[in-house]
């Protein structure tokens, strides 16, 4: 007979406690439950082995008397011995009346024997906890599914910056129907949308589960974002820069005029309050666009351009000098 390692199968340590023995089944149930696994004889064994799993380590007396009979398996182990020749029959329960039927917490709560067409527990639960009682599940031989809500489902949908701005739609086909569902204003990446009961249906009367479209917005080719403010760079000729004037600058919502002041360096920032992103929870609320000036340096000057920085050179050398 093959051992198995209930804590191993939940992937929870020796010393975990009812919560995380909990949390653990939960987890697993659902990724590996045959309503989510049609087909796959593989998913179905490793279900059974998570819930048979459940059932001892959940119920303290047969974790007990199975914690005693892993230390005695493993000091059996440590002694370099063939596992084919550990005396299994000290661990061998009676066999419980009813043939060791259970029925599942998670899923359609049937019993195990329906869900998989036979087998219930394995040989190994039946030998060493067959004759334990009951389990705490209660299963008294006919079906007693308890109201379930059903599971939630995630759909990832890409967006651009100028719709995270705006806000935009999205079509989803499910179940032959198309939904229409509406991304907020300030939209971010990782936000999430919530369309409730268009999930998984519920078990035995209970609530579907619900929708969530997971955003992500797309990088943009001028702005970068940070929180609800906008950062971009702003070309602006050497002319201007030095003497002063205007420059335009893009923004989500149509480009403004920005007035640079005369003798402006390369780098300065200049911030356009409200010119930002929406806010997600008041999109009347908005960021702010910060924008930083790159000062661009004439290129294929002409003689005479040339002369002219020549001069404008020797002039700013000689000021420099007389101070």
């Amino acid at each position: 007979m093959e051992y198995k390692d209930y804590y191993d199968i939940l992937g929870v340590k020796r010393n975990a406690d009812e919560k995380e023995i909990k949390k653990a089944y939960r987890k697993l149930a659902r990724q590996c439950h045959p309503d989510v696994n049609p087909g796959d004889k593989a998913a179905e064994e490793r279900f059974k082995d998570i819930n048979e799993a459940h059932e001892v380590l959940s119920d303290p007396e047969k974790r007990g008397k199975y914690d005693q009979l892993g230390t005695s398996w493993q000091q059996w182990q440590r002694m370099g011995r063939d596992a084919r020749g550990f005396d299994w029959s000290q661990w061998f329960s009676r066999e419980r009346p009813g043939g060791g039927r259970v029925r599942v917490e998670y899923g359609d709560l049937s019993d195990l024997k329906d869900l998989f067409g036979g087998g219930g527990f394995s040989d190994f639960f039946q030998a060493v906890f067959g004759g334990m009682g009951a389990p705490r599940t209660g299963w008294k031989g006919a079906r007693q599914a308890r109201p379930r809500r059903g599971q939630d489902y995630t759909q990832a949908v890409e967006i651009t910056l100028e719709e995270a701005f705006r806000g935009t739609t999205r079509m989803i086909q499910k179940d032959g129907r198309r939904l229409e569902i509406k991304i907020p204003p300030g939209a971010r990446t990782r936000s999430k949308v919530r369309v409730a009961g268009e999930g998984g249906p519920g078990i035995a009367g209970g609530t579907s589960g619900d929708l969530y479209l997971e955003v992500k917005v797309l990088p943009h080719s001028i702005f970068e974002r940070q929180g609800d403010d906008l950062h971009c760079e702003v070309p602006v000729n050497v002319y201007t820069a030095v003497l002063g004037g205007e420059v335009k600058v893009p923004t989500l919502s149509g480009d403004v005029m920005l007035k640079i002041p005369p003798e402006t360096q390369g780098g300065r920032t200049f911030r356009l309050q409200g010119k930002g992103m929406p806010n997600l929870r008041n999109p009347q609320k908005r960021g702010d666009l910060y924008a930083r000036l790159r000062v661009q340096v004439p290129q294929k000057l002409s003689q005479r351009e040339k002369e002219l920085f020549r001069e404008l050179a020797s002039l700013r050398q000689d000021k420099q000098e007389r101070r």
